[in-house]
């Protein structure tokens, strides 16, 4: 049956359109169950309709003619209630309705199931036969799992209709895919659709005899290529914030890691050519960051492949054809590169849009510093149809629209002119606190992980980091950093922002973020060895780094403290003592130790619940929405099948995170949230309502929030907490924040929401 299956999808996405899909699958279906008929209903949402398509066994005359309105016959039945139904009689079933131009009566077995894309119903594929009998649970599976493939496949052979269409008649409709993720903002330009360069995953391995020449050879495309990065951010500098050049910097630190570079030449000094050590080198590197679960850590793979793909074109000498861009290029393709983005001149590039891809990769990081809006995870998206096609890339609704009607663009274009007009007027915003109408005030703080976001953040105007990962440095070494190292680094980091506060996070790392050099298998890494309980198993790695971090502390005083994934108070006493003993160690050696604040990541939901007993025994608490979310819901938020059930404004969540913020100011103690709720105005709008002291976002969003809070009244966002707390879904709390924003004149930021 599975080969069956694969020749029938196989088919269907060779055919030219849906009726001739649908044609395949109805003749294909028949023979592979030696049944009588088979036949495809497709639901007519609009009319209420589910309408007769195709069918080898009715009455031909029949397609195209005979419909059965919503949740009527055994085929509405199924649809409604969106599982098989299989009976052996059907005429017998109460739900049978007769329709004689079918010729369907000497048909008694009938089986109709649903099918189903993203929750909504498509159509229903039925399958029919003489015989008084149920179908078997084997073909009644050969069909469920047929209709879950149909389901793609309509979708895509749909895609190629509506572009045959446009083809024909440019006025004959819009075209909507839709992504998972974006950089925000709206732009319309001419689709450039890009290609990956040769695979660097197909250089094969070849034996040399001269180790020094080929190591000396790697050795020159790293400078070169570290001379190019340099060259391309200062080709940058005017166009892109300190923050957003950042971007080049990270690329720097990665090509010059002890593992992409030692690994490569150690694999040239037993013999392998510089290519084939970097391929083997880069793979393994990279595979390591897609296995993980941090949007932010996970993307880095896509960077070291990229840099991987830049050398090896160095290292063969390839040069770079110089491509004619149009004045209002949108780069489209499977996965679009930091490369395939430079390439491009800036005043160019109007829009990114890629099959793969999330909003934490570097290029969406570096298209929202460029202000080039993006979306990514258009996973019905055909490149290879809309190369020169008219496009809007619509980064607020994470959707792209082909060839826009006259009257659509024009819609668009005036939403563009007014974007630009809302952005250029939060500048004078920089230097302001973030303070409500009323009075009430709390910080806005950064989330970083690299020095030059350090430096972006302070010259941003920014009065803190509320998160810094440790973690990326460690990911960056083919080694656990010493003493010493994480001395100079973290001294590094508190003198930038000195004296504003700097929250550094330990180690998070395990399960599904395996240190190259310290890899971890396990079956459910989201919920096994990770965070503090690696640090508490590891207490000479953890003592390490808390000694690293009190030395650097001592010479300046705006240090944080704070302990990723505390799940109950003997973890937290555990960490104390592992912290007052390394606190003791360096006294001894002579050193005045100057305790900083300690602080714990409210993320699992057992510290929800413990709160109160764990905030006694710290300084602060900070909310990991992220993940806290994730843990509340059962929800993996890059799943796209379950993608759409994560939102933190999840009346549980709230729930949670308000019981959190009552607790921790009970105590008397300041309590902060640096998930992405914080950058989202919805999520920032309530937060502020629940009366957190400060929220932590990355730089791109920090200025429409400083404006959201300086244009609201604590009073109104406090009285719309409580009707909003009452709500039993996400949908309605989001639509009641967002009304609450419009009515405050805050409505250009309606579209940033989820």
């Amino acid at each position: 049956m599975l080969d069956i299956l694969r020749r029938i999808v196989q088919d269907i996405n060779a055919t030219r359109n849906l009726g001739e899909a649908l044609n395949v699958v109805v003749a294909e279906v028949k023979a592979a169950l030696h049944t009588d008929v088979c036949s495809v209903y497709m639901t007519d949402h609009a009319r209420g309709e589910h309408v007769l398509m195709a069918s080898d066994g009715l009455r031909p005359g029949a397609v195209g003619k005979v419909r059965l309105k919503t949740g009527q016959g055994l085929t509405g039945l199924a649809a409604s209630r969106a599982e098989p139904v299989n009976v052996e009689n059907a005429p017998a079933h109460p739900a049978f309705r007769y329709i004689a131009a079918t010729g369907e009566a000497p048909f008694h077995g009938f089986i109709g199931v649903p099918i189903i894309r993203r929750r909504k119903v498509l159509g229903v594929l039925v399958a029919q036969q003489r015989e008084q009998r149920k179908y078997t649970a084997d073909e009644e599976s050969f069909l469920v799992t047929l209709a879950a493939q149909l389901a793609g496949c309509i979708n895509q052979t749909e895609i190629r209709q509506a572009l045959d269409r446009l083809d024909g008649d440019a006025l004959s409709g819009t075209l909507f895919l839709e992504g998972v993720a974006s950089a925000r903002g709206l732009a319309i330009g001419e689709a450039v659709v890009v290609f990956p360069s040769a695979a660097l995953e197909r250089v094969p391995d070849k034996d040399i005899d001269d180790v020094d020449a080929e190591a000396s050879r790697f050795r020159q495309a790293v400078a070169a290529e570290l001379a190019e990065l340099q060259r391309l951010s200062e080709r940058m500098r005017l166009l892109l914030s300190a923050g957003d050049r950042a971007l080049f910097d990270a690329y720097a630190l990665l090509l010059s890691s002890d593992s992409l570079v030692n690994g490569t030449l150690e694999r040239i000094y037993t013999g392998n050519w510089a290519p084939g050590a970097l391929r083997a080198t880069v793979l393994e590197y990279a595979n390591i960051f897609t296995e993980m679960d941090d949007p932010y850590l996970r993307e880095r793979a896509a960077d070291i492949l990229d840099l991987g793909q830049r050398l090896l074109n160095r290292l063969h000498e390839e040069q770079t054809v110089d491509r004619q861009y149009p004045d209002n290029a949108v780069l489209m393709g499977e996965e679009i590169s930091v490369s395939q983005l430079l390439d491009v001149p800036p005043e160019k590039l109007k829009g990114l849009v890629s099959v793969r891809g999330t909003g934490a990769s570097h290029v969406a990081l570096l298209a929202r510093g460029l202000g080039v809006p993006a979306v990514f995870g258009v996973s019905n998206l055909p490149p290879g149809r809309l190369n020169g096609r008219e496009v809007v890339v619509d980064g607020y609704t994470v959707r792209v629209c082909i060839q826009p009607s006259p009257a659509l663009r024009q819609e668009y274009l005036k939403l563009i002119t007014e974007e630009a007009e809302l952005s250029q007027g939060l500048q004078h915003l920089r230097d302001l606190p973030a303070e409500t109408l009323d009075g009430h005030g709390l910080e806005l703080h950064a989330n970083s992980g690299l020095f030059a976001d350090i430096a972006a953040a302070r010259n941003s105007g920014v009065r803190g980091v509320g998160l810094y990962r440790s973690e990326l440095h460690f990911f960056l070494r083919d080694r656990f950093p010493g003493e010493e190292e994480q001395t100079t680094l973290y001294t590094r980091v508190l003198r930038i922002m000195d004296p504003h506060p700097v929250v550094l996070r330990t180690l998070d790392i395990g399960g599904d973020k395996p240190l190259p050099y310290f890899p971890i298998s396990e079956q459910n890494p989201y919920l096994g060895w990770r965070g503090i309980r690696i640090s508490l198993d590891q207490p000479d790695l953890f003592k390490t780094q808390l000694r690293a971090m009190l030395r650097a502390g001592s010479n300046y005083a705006n240090l944080s403290i704070l302990l990723p994934m505390i799940g109950s108070v003997m973890e937290l006493r555990e960490a104390l003592a592992l912290l007052d003993s390394a606190r003791a160690e360096l006294e001894i050696e002579g050193l005045v130790v100057r305790m900083p604040r300690l602080g714990i990541m409210v993320e699992v939901p057992s510290a929800v619940y413990q709160i109160d007993a764990l905030i006694r025994l710290v300084d602060f608490a900070s909310i990991g929405s992220n993940d806290l979310t994730q843990y509340l819901l059962a929800v993996d938020r890059n799943n796209d099948r379950v993608a759409k059930l994560y939102d933190p404004l999840h009346p549980a969540v709230l729930a949670a995170i308000r019981q959190v913020v009552e607790r921790v100011r009970a105590a008397g103690k300041p309590v902060s949230v640096c998930g992405e709720m914080a950058g989202d105005p919805a999520g920032a709008l309530l937060l502020t309502a629940m009366g957190v002291d400060s929220l932590s976002m990355n730089l791109g969003s920090l200025l429409k929030i400083k404006w959201l809070i300086r244009s609201i009244r604590y009073e109104a966002a406090q009285a719309l907490l409580d009707e909003v707390l009452i709500l039993d879904s996400a949908a309605a709390i989001r639509d009641s924040a967002n009304a609450f924003l419009d009515q405050h004149g805050l409505g250009g930021l309606l579209r940033i929401g989820k």
